[in-house]
């Protein structure tokens, strides 16, 4: 699925890349299996769900 050379990074580290856009969707398939959306949120392989980080807005 991927060109990693040894295999795939596990999911909580941040190396995976993109195997499948949908940008008009709001999200994108990496190569590790996780699914990340436009808003910041994760889907894991395992079905763990990783809500949005978003930034706090300055007032």
């Amino acid at each position: 699925m991927c060109s990693h050379q040894s295999s795939c990074p596990a999911a909580e580290t941040a190396a995976a890349h993109v195997v499948a856009a949908h940008p008009e969707q709001g999200w994108s398939l990496l190569c590790d299996g996780s699914i990340v959306f436009d808003d910041t949120g994760e889907l894991l392989p395992d079905g763990r769900v990783i809500a949005p980080h978003r930034l706090a807005m300055a007032a």
